[in-house]
């Protein structure tokens, strides 16, 4: 590998972090990453209806209801932040 393809890659690398949330970038820790991979994954149920009205036939729960949980869970997916160590 020559060093002008490593440096297209690491470009094409950053582009599509600074483009997409959810790809995560160099300084992201592990609570970040869980965060957005569940938001994600919410945001999927949400929008895909055949999906949410499944969690909601299996949760015997309303569509509306299983919209809103979701939502809800959004805000905090992964629990409270862990506390930072100031360096």
């Amino acid at each position: 590998m020559q060093a002008s393809d490593r440096f297209n890659i690491n470009s094409q690398l950053e582009h599509l972090q600074a483009k997409y949330v959810g790809t995560g970038h160099a300084d992201m820790n592990r609570f970040e990453w869980a965060v957005n991979i569940q938001r994600d994954s919410y945001a999927s149920y949400v929008g895909h209806y055949p999906m949410l009205a499944y969690f909601a036939i299996a949760e015997n729960e309303s569509i509306g209801r299983e919209r809103y949980n979701f939502m809800q869970k959004m805000l905090l997916p992964c629990g409270l932040p862990p506390e930072r160590e100031d360096e």
